[in-house]
């Protein structure tokens, strides 16, 4: 009876143990893919940030141009 009891806490043991460990992976495995998201979209949003500053930038040179010409000259 007792060998029984020790068998039965040992697989007891043995079960949450294995479950501490897949939860343990499992959320190693999920921050693992946040921080390699997170570097992939950081040089795409800078990258991102540039292309529309620089179309601004571009669009704001077109309209001072054009409103250059269009002014009457004294």
């Amino acid at each position: 009876m007792a060998n029984e009891t020790n068998d039965f806490s040992a697989a007891l043991s043995n079960l949450f143990d294995t479950t501490g460990k897949l939860v343990q992976q499992s959320v190693e495995l999920m921050t693992s893919g946040v921080k390699a998201f997170a570097q992939i979209v950081e040089p795409v949003a800078k990258t991102a940030i540039d292309l529309v500053g620089s179309a601004s930038n571009s669009l704001g040179q077109v309209l001072q141009s054009a409103s250059s010409a269009i002014a009457p000259k004294k």
